[in-house]
């Protein structure tokens, strides 16, 4: 873009004027347009999900009190037929061994217990009294319940008995089992026609016969058609008022899955006995055993569905027991709610709307004037003034005034300074040609300063790197002596060693790298990363293992810290082995190395102590006064004086704390305290 001779780049007015009517609408209509309907989209998918969880729960807590009732069915049978085997008019019966009157006393408890049929079977087998009259129990197979009878123990499940079985028992118990199979849509294939089975709720108790002859008393309720009892489940379930208007409650007990027993309508005037469940369900209750909440279809219509297998005496999965609603109901409420909300979103967005884009006009119309008047500024003319009309007096109104003034000092004070710009050019080119002589003169001397810094500084360096590489050289040699030992018979014993010995060329590789840092310090700036101290700490231990095996050192640890410290994982690890080394040099005959952490707080700010204690030489008052200065060593042949200082360097840094309190021949203890989260200032 071409700029004006002057020197002042032209900023295209019209851009900025679209920039504040774009943004000043976007500031009037984002929360109508998207955050609200972005938060209201939100909440009703929650609702929509909870809705649906919570209907889940309602069919839940009807199956558990169908299952209720029915296991009530069924231990109720057998606490009956208990009680007729212990009351004193059958064993009397018993005793008389009247097979008349324990036929009648058979048939009247039969009437009174609501059973289906009811007999007496002795310890061998034979049939000794039973109702209906000529009846033929099914013996020929055996039944658990029955054995456990016989056994002495009561017992009730619900059995399936085929149809030449139930023949045996009543005529009228086989024709009330025999259904027409109705193809059922989604239903798995099958070729039989009808379902001739039953299924029975089949109890049995002990019973003592003449003489003391163990005997049970067997009774059953064929299930198939059982009217009275499939309402009865239902009219528990779903009460009068339980469900919405329009919403309608079924109960079904399936025997295998097939229906005979439903309050479910196939027609307005037919239960859907027969029909079958879909494969899905079946699939999912009896062949793998779990319970069903979920919408399903049930013969003609979508039902929020639960259903749950029924197990046999021999623990054999032989039906299903189901209660549910319809979903038609609860849906249309579901959709009724939506388009109530999103209806109210509309008119409230149709009333408000407009009169966002009112206000925001109002806004960005003197905006655009103003911006207008800048523009013809920048393309330096300085006469271009807003001058709002109108007598305005709110806060634009009174900014377009105030930059009308401000455009009035401009000008006035522009034609100062190109006067004083005259004056000012003759007076820079006389200062130019001093400067230009005293800039080569700086220059020169520059360099030189430049050049003995940095030499100060590479010398710093490098002794703190033959310091650095000192550790690694002492592992590497302590864990080659260890290998030589080793190798002798397998290699792979000295697998360890050989990784140790990487750890510490890993270490070097480190040091160099801080030598590049002080060419390119943001190209190699330390990773930082939280550690627990106690981690670092054991680390640590591996690395001087060979000095301590040297001496008779013992090592003690009291790890409680549970704070973490934000610092370079290396530089941590240095800090560390620096003072283990030093402990160790410090107890040449042997001693006690103590390590130690803990949570702790210095000024209110939660951080982390570890202390390394050893029982050496200690050290006196002149050389603890200078033990943290670069190049101050005791050790004339076995260090270079900067472990300490780098040490203090590097806990520094990190916004940490370094202490140390010592006498002689009472040992050391170096105390260091890091914060749990770097301080403001921490580099």
């Amino acid at each position: 873009m071409a700029e004006p001779e002057d020197g002042r780049r032209a900023v295209p007015a019209r851009r900025g004027r679209l920039s504040v009517r774009v943004r000043l609408l976007a500031i009037a209509l984002l929360p109508t347009l998207v955050v609200l309907p972005l938060f209201l989209g939100w909440a009703m998918v929650r609702w929509n999900s909870k809705f649906d969880a919570l209907l889940k729960t309602k069919v839940n807590a009807d199956l558990t009190v169908a299952h209720q009732y029915f296991t009530r069915i069924l231990d109720n049978t057998g606490e009956r037929l208990d009680a007729l085997g212990k009351s004193a008019e059958f064993r009397d019966i018993a005793d008389a061994r009247d097979g008349a009157a324990l036929a009648a006393l058979l048939e009247r408890s039969r009437a009174e217990m609501g059973l289906d049929f009811l007999y007496l079977v002795g310890g061998d087998g034979r049939v000794r009294a039973v109702s209906p009259a000529g009846a033929s129990p099914p013996l020929g197979r055996d039944w658990p319940v029955i054995d456990r009878a016989m056994a002495g123990t009561p017992a009730s499940s619900v059995d399936i008995f085929e149809g030449e079985e139930l023949a045996g028992l009543s005529p009228e118990l086989a024709a009330r089992a025999s259904l027409e199979l109705i193809p059922t849509a989604n239903a798995v294939p099958t070729e039989r026609t009808t379902e001739t089975r039953g299924m029975v709720v089949h109890s049995a108790s002990p019973a003592r016969l003449a003489e003391a002859v163990p005997g049970a008393l067997v009774g059953g309720i064929l299930l198939n058609q059982n009217l009275v009892f499939i309402d009865t489940i239902n009219d528990l379930v779903y009460r009068e008022a339980s469900l919405p208007e329009g919403s309608q409650g079924t109960a079904t007990l399936f025997l295998d899955d097939v229906r005979v027993s439903t309050n479910v309508r196939l027609f307005e005037n037919r239960r859907a006995l027969g029909t079958r469940v879909s494969a899905a369900v079946r699939e999912r209750v009896l062949g793998e055993g779990q319970v069903w909440l979920d919408s399903a279809f049930v013969v003609n219509d979508w039902y929020i569905s639960a259903y749950e297998p029924i197990a046999d005496s021999r623990g054999e999965r032989v039906g299903m027991l189901y209660v549910g609603f319809l979903e038609a109901p609860f849906q249309a409420e579901k959709l009724a709610t939506l388009v109530a909300v999103l209806v109210g979103f509309l008119v409230v967005t149709a009333g408000s709307v407009p009169l966002f884009l009112r206000w925001a006009r109002g806004v960005f119309k003197p905006l655009e004037r103003m911006t207008d008047t800048i523009g013809r500024v920048e393309h330096g003319d300085l006469g271009a003034r807003t001058r709002p009309g109108g007598g305005g007096s709110d806060e634009i109104a009174r900014v377009a005034q105030h930059l009308d003034h401000l455009l009035d000092l401009v000008q006035e004070r522009d034609r100062q300074l190109r006067s004083w710009n005259e004056e000012l050019n003759a007076r820079v080119e006389e200062r130019t040609r001093d400067l230009m002589l005293a800039n080569r003169q700086l220059e020169e001397t520059t360099k030189q300063l430049i050049m003995s810094e940095k030499l100060a500084a590479i010398g710093e360096i490098t002794a703190g790197v033959a310091h650095e590489i000192n550790n690694p050289i002492a592992v590497i040699q302590g864990n080659l002596e260890v290998l030589r030992m080793l190798l002798g018979a397998h290699a792979e014993v000295a697998g360890t060693e050989i990784r140790l010995i990487d750890e510490q060329v890993h270490r070097i590789n480190q040091i160099v790298m801080k030598l590049l840092q002080f060419a390119k310090p943001d190209e190699y700036a330390g990773y930082a990363d939280r550690h627990a101290p106690d981690e670092v700490i054991s680390d640590c231990l591996p690395l001087v293992r060979h000095l301590l095996r040297q001496t008779e050192i013992e090592v003690a640890r009291e790890m409680r810290a549970s704070r973490t410290v934000l610092m370079n994982r290396t530089e941590l690890q240095q800090v560390l082995i620096n003072l283990i080394v030093n402990a160790i040099h410090a107890m040449p005959k042997g001693g006690r190395l103590s390590l130690a952490t803990a949570d702790t707080q210095r000024d209110g700010v939660p951080g982390v102590t570890v202390e390394v204690a050893d029982t050496g030489v200690g050290m006196s008052a002149e050389v603890l006064a200078r033990v943290f200065d670069p190049f101050y060593t005791t050790k004339s042949r076995q260090g270079t004086g900067l472990g300490l200082s780098i040490t203090q360097t590097l806990v520094s840094r990190q916004g940490g704390e370094i202490r140390v309190r010592s006498a002689p021949g009472a040992g050391t203890v170096f105390t260091i305290w890091l914060p749990e989260e770097p301080l403001a200032d921490a580099s």
